[in-house]
């Protein structure tokens, strides 16, 4: 069971990671008024399509592994954003984290809400 709680906190944090690294990459991209915009915009888009289809308490909520049509593109848009501003080395151990914790969530999973199969 503790896997489940380290990973539910992984996730939070990789889910607040995303959103910075969204913010990083608009803020890094284009002329000033042009960063500016990206900076807030990126990470608000991140966070309404989160929380829309893949936040636990949403009523629009995905099911099960459907969740990764919009995980994918999400922790994907973070990941490149890293890369395309040069930071490789977090770009790959944010992917690494990402990977390894969905395989927990979808590997260990019962159900819907990440419950884990009978021990």
């Amino acid at each position: 069971m503790w896997i489940k709680t380290a990973n539910l906190g992984l996730r939070f944090l990789l889910e607040l990671s995303a959103l910075a690294a969204l913010g990083y990459w608009g803020s890094q991209t284009g002329p000033l008024a042009v960063s500016i915009v990206l900076a807030i915009a990126a990470p608000l888009a991140g966070a309404a399509v989160w929380g829309v289809y893949a936040a636990p308490k949403s009523r629009r909520r995905l099911p099960g592994a459907k969740r990764l049509v919009v995980e994918i593109p999400f922790f994907g848009a973070a990941t490149a954003g890293l890369a395309a501003t040069g930071q490789w080395v977090l770009a790959a151990i944010f992917a690494v984290a990402v990977v390894l914790s969905e395989l927990v969530t979808y590997g260990l999973a019962a159900d819907d809400d990440g419950q884990l199969g009978a021990q």
